[in-house]
């Protein structure tokens, strides 16, 4: 289990690359986070959802997702209350105190999950969340060492020494454990180090001196990794300014969901990508985009508090073009009904009225992999499905999507300036990205295709892993049965 000491410590990006190390070597490897707090989900084929980090986790492991790798997940939806999910499904909505409690019920899903995994899989690699040193979580914990401790599994303790007290935060962490989990750390990595390592040494032999712990590695930082984010939004880009560009502007809802969904954006070297929080300048763009969300009503008056419905409607008479995903979607209609308070206090809100619909948040939610064909080209597109919403007008006459499975998705205003569409990963795949970016006035255009960039970001972390851990000491088993066997 990689347990860090911080949030964003690297245990996503540790666990990803141990698991690319162990298939390549033809280990069958499972990924498996038992509590995640993320508004970037995924969809699994059984028509479950998990987390983000947890679906790259296992296209590390050259498998498809599956509920049992994050049979825990929390969707917070205001600052004190979260959607529960359970196995892939929503089971309710619960404040932080009560889900305090359930943990105990908790607990049992997660060892479920776990012992399946077992049973399938030589290796399993776990990772917790946040930091097993919160002494106000640590009652009923089931997210780390409360986990550990339960399943009998192995610790290593990673730390980022570029956020500085790397050295603190190590020896710290491991004071505050008890005694029985101090035993179960099996040593440390330190990540994203710059420089020589000679001047790390004698900090690590203290380090070791003063726990009676081994350091595992130290990993070095990784310029231009590009792999997707478990809940921190990445705004790092590659920009060609040889190439036509496209400035593409996405606000930043306060409970903004699957902004996963602009990673390939990020990554084109002809998209120019301004994320846009409650006090940044809104740019001059060729396209907006308004994200999904988890609070799509309490998201939609942040839209008209910070100004963003003048902007869009400036926008959009200077020629711009919108696409709305999922909540953003939602939000382009005339009206957003949330009668049963699916999200929050039960209500209605006028929309932004750029298409002739209207949306009922319903209790049940849409859970779906699809495929289908992109109405602007008749190319392929991929997606995912995650919302409670059902929406209806005439603007549905217009789809932007015919999918596989009979039915229609989305709507496009008759101007063919505005777009709105359920699917998320609309980017992901090389036709449909090509097909809107051109849409939205990009003519000469690259072709990006994001799970290739995984595929080769990936390999790379794994190789740099292989150099820099004593991955024998952690898999003795089965980096010494390759060695044994002349590989």
């Amino acid at each position: 289990m990689v347990q860090g000491t911080t949030s964003d410590a690297g245990k996503s990006v540790l666990v990803a690359g141990l698991c690319r190390v162990l298939a390549n070597r033809g280990v069958k490897v499972a990924p498996f986070k038992p509590q995640n707090m993320a508004l970037n989900s995924a969809v699994t084929e059984n028509g479950g959802e998990i987390g983000r980090a947890q679906a790259l986790q296992a296209q590390a492991c050259f498998l498809k997702p599956h509920t049992d790798m994050n049979p825990i997940l929390l969707k917070p939806s205001s600052d004190t209350g979260a959607q529960v999910i359970i196995h892939g499904h929503a089971i309710s909505h619960m404040d932080a105190v009560k889900y305090h409690d359930y943990k105990k019920v908790a607990m049992d899903a997660v060892m479920q999950s776990h012992g399946r995994l077992e049973e399938q899989y030589q290796v399993v690699v776990v990772e917790g969340a946040g930091s097993p040193a919160e002494i106000n979580l640590r009652a009923n914990d089931i997210a780390n060492m409360g986990f550990a401790e339960k399943a009998d599994c192995p610790v290593i303790i990673i730390a980022d020494i570029d956020k500085g007290g790397v050295f603190a935060h190590l020896v710290g962490t491991l004071d505050l454990l008890s005694e029985t989990e101090q035993q179960r750390v099996i040593g440390f990595v330190i990540n994203k180090f710059r420089g020589d390592i000679a001047l790390l040494e004698s900090g690590l032999d203290w380090l070791e001196e003063r726990t009676g712990k081994p350091v595992i590695g130290v990993i070095p930082y990784l310029p231009g990794l590009h792999l997707d984010a478990e809940d921190a939004i990445a705004a790092e880009q590659i920009l060609d300014t040889e190439l036509p560009q496209l400035r593409v502007v996405v606000p930043v809802f306060p409970r903004i969901s699957n902004h996963t969904d602009f990673d390939a954006l990020r990554l084109h070297p002809q998209v120019d990508l301004h994320y846009v929080g409650p006090d940044g300048d809104k740019p001059a763009a060729d396209l907006i985009i308004l994200p999904g969300s988890k609070n799509v009503r309490r998201d939609l008056q942040w839209l008209r508090d910070n100004g963003w419905d003048d902007a869009i409607n400036r926008h959009l008479r200077y020629g711009g073009k919108i696409i709305g995903i999922c909540g953003g979607y939602q939000m382009l209609g005339t009206q957003l009904s949330d009668l049963h308070g699916v999200e929050d206090n039960a209500g209605v809100s006028a929309g932004l009225g750029l298409l002739e619909m209207t949306t009922e948040l319903k209790q049940h939610k849409q859970l779906r992999q699809v495929q289908g064909t992109l109405s602007l080209t008749g190319g392929k597109i991929e997606g995912y499905e995650i919302h409670c919403g059902a929406s209806s007008g005439k603007a549905l006459g217009s789809p932007v999507v015919t999918l596989d499975d009979g039915r229609t998705d989305g709507a496009i205003s008759n101007d063919n300036q505005v777009l709105g569409t359920y699917l998320h990963g609309l980017f992901d795949h090389p036709d449909s990205s090509a097909a809107l970016l051109a849409w939205a006035g990009l003519e000469t255009l690259q072709i990006v295709d994001q799970r290739e960039i995984r595929e080769t970001q990936l390999n790379r972390l794994a190789a740099m892993l292989e150099k820099h851990l004593d991955c024998a000491m952690l898999f003795p088993e089965h980096f010494n049965l390759k060695e044994a066997v002349g590989e």
